[in-house]
C-alpha cells in the first residue's frame, strides 16, 4: 500500500511559458493592443531565442498562418519586432530584441512630431485665443513636453543600462 505522498497527480500542469504568454497578452490587450499581435509579441518575448518562425508561432499559439501574418505585420509597423531571414532557408524569422521597448519608444519620435505639426496647424487655423485653439494649444504643449521628457528619459535609460551591465541599445 502506498502512502498519500507516493501518489502522482494525473492532472496536467499548465506550461508556465504558455501561462505567461496568455497573461501578458491579456495585459497588452487591456492597454489597447489587438489580441493576436499581443499574443505573438508575448510568445516571442517568452521564447529563449527571442525569435520564432511563422510556423513555430502558429504551432505554439494554435493559430493560422494568416493570423500570424497579420499580427507580425502590425508588430513590425509598430517597431516591436523585426523580420529576418532564417540562415540557410527561405523562411522568415520574427525577432523581438532585448532592447525592444527602447526601440518602440524611440520610434515614436516621428509620430509625436507629426502630431505636433498637425496640432500647431490647428492652433493657427482656429486661432490661439478661441476656445478650441486654446484646447488644441494645450494639447500641443503637452506633446512638446512629452517629446522633451522622452528624450531625457531615453538618455537616463541608456545610463541605467550601463549600471546593470547591459549592452547599450542601438536603434535599428
Amino acid at each position: 500500500m502506498s502512502g498519500a505522498g507516493d501518489e502522482t497527480m494525473d492532472v496536467e500542469t499548465p506550461d508556465p511559458r504558455a501561462r505567461f504568454v496568455e497573461r501578458f497578452a491579456g495585459q497588452l490587450v487591456e492597454a489597447g493592443m489587438p489580441r493576436m499581435p499581443a499574443r505573438i509579441f508575448a510568445a516571442l518575448l517568452a521564447s529563449d531565442s527571442g525569435a520564432l518562425t511563422s510556423a513555430e508561432l502558429g504551432e505554439r499559439l494554435t493559430v493560422s498562418p494568416a493570423a500570424v501574418s497579420g499580427a507580425v505585420r502590425y508588430l513590425t509597423q509598430q517597431h516591436m519586432v523585426t523580420r529576418e531571414r532564417e540562415p540557410g532557408t527561405r523562411r522568415d524569422l520574427f525577432r523581438v530584441h532585448s532592447n525592444q521597448w527602447y526601440e518602440a519608444l524611440g520610434n515614436r519620435d516621428s509620430v509625436l512630431k507629426r502630431w505636433e505639426d498637425a496640432l500647431r496647424e490647428g492652433v493657427d487655423n482656429l486661432g490661439p485665443d478661441s476656445p478650441a485653439g486654446r484646447r488644441i494649444g494645450e494639447t500641443l504643449a503637452f506633446f512638446e513636453f512629452m517629446q522633451l521628457e522622452l528624450a531625457g528619459m531615453m538618455d537616463r535609460w541608456r545610463a541605467h543600462r550601463k549600471t546593470l551591465g547591459l549592452d547599450d541599445p542601438q536603434p535599428r
